[in-house]
């Protein structure tokens, strides 16, 4: 049997830690290398108690132990951490890297997607959904592959704001990717992985395979994380435009300050309501399109019966 694995940097409540840890454990996971990016003793230690879960506190002992200053980027931190997995004894056959609000959602078991891979593929990148924000989280907005249809389709879907926000997602369009393992020199990035000087050798699209990205799940949510995200996340200034910077394209960074310092909180509720909000138009729309994906990834019952 083709075996899997995740390897996660995560800083999240608990409740939030264990739910993603259970899902994909039930989804088959042979092994969850989960770091913990800040001291979590009790989380640390439910974690620890599950067979198939390696954890490690990402304390200042835990970097000596690398014998490297803790980077101060938590995207730095990350691909550190999935890189050194990686570069240790394999105990599976793939690992992808994740982040806590991500869950992979497969129309058929993860070891078989991956078994029916040819030999020759060394990396498979699996493209997200994002869900619609506010709702019962079962509803997802589907990944528009690029192409000369890609504008139409986002200007349609949402008219004021697409133009800014490439493919309609406020998160990433790259997806992870499911690598090799026992590749020697293998250096993991958050969306690619180079193999000495190569990024993402021998790679190819896992068909069947979701990536479901929660990268929102209310109003509320949305606006505490908007500040990080800002100045520190997936919506920091060095983030590349949607278009051309001659074809009118403004970043995601330069859009949403120009919103909050003209507009305040009303101009980024109105933002996010047409890209985010889990509402009738936006499910209609969406589904016109063949774009709505609903997914109910169940995750009361799984943390339950995992922990």
């Amino acid at each position: 049997m083709t075996s899997w694995g995740i390897v996660s940097t995560i800083k999240a409540p608990r409740d939030e830690v264990l739910a993603f840890a259970a899902y994909h454990l039930e989804l088959g996971a042979q092994r969850l290398y989960i770091h913990l990016d800040a001291p979590d003793p009790d989380t640390f230690d439910t974690l620890k108690a599950h067979p198939k879960i390696r954890v490690f506190s990402c304390d200042d002992a835990y970097w000596r132990r690398q014998g490297v200053r803790r980077p101060a980027k938590h995207q730095a931190r990350q691909t550190f951490n999935a890189t050194r997995i990686h570069r240790r004894k394999a105990e599976v056959d793939w690992l992808i890297h994740m982040d806590v609000d991500e869950f992979l959602w497969p129309d058929r078991p993860v070891d078989q997607r991956l078994a029916q891979l040819p030999a020759t593929t060394l990396c498979a990148r699996v493209r997200p959904v994002e869900v619609l924000a506010g709702g019962d989280g079962t509803s997802f907005k589907g990944f528009i592959p690029a192409g000369p249809a890609r504008d139409a389709t986002v200007a349609r879907l949402y008219p004021r704001f697409g133009t800014f926000v490439k493919g309609g997602f406020l998160s990433h369009l790259a997806g992870k990717l499911f690598v090799r393992t026992g590749l020697s020199d293998l250096t993991v990035k958050i969306h690619n992985v180079f193999l000495g000087e190569q990024m993402n050798p021998a790679e190819t699209e896992l068909q069947g395979l979701l990536l479901c990205h929660c990268h929102a799940k209310s109003w509320e949510d949305w606006l505490a994380a908007f500040h990080y995200r800002l100045e520190h996340g997936s919506y920091r200034a060095e983030l590349a435009p949607a278009r051309p910077r001659d074809k009118g394209g403004l970043t995601l960074h330069e859009v949403l300050s120009t919103i909050r310092d003209n507009e305040g909180d009303a101009g980024l509720r109105a933002f996010y309501d047409e890209l985010c909000a889990d509402t009738p138009r936006l499910r209609t729309a969406l589904e016109a399109e063949g774009l709505l994906h609903r997914c109910d990834l169940g995750l009361a019952a799984k943390v339950e019966k995992q922990f």
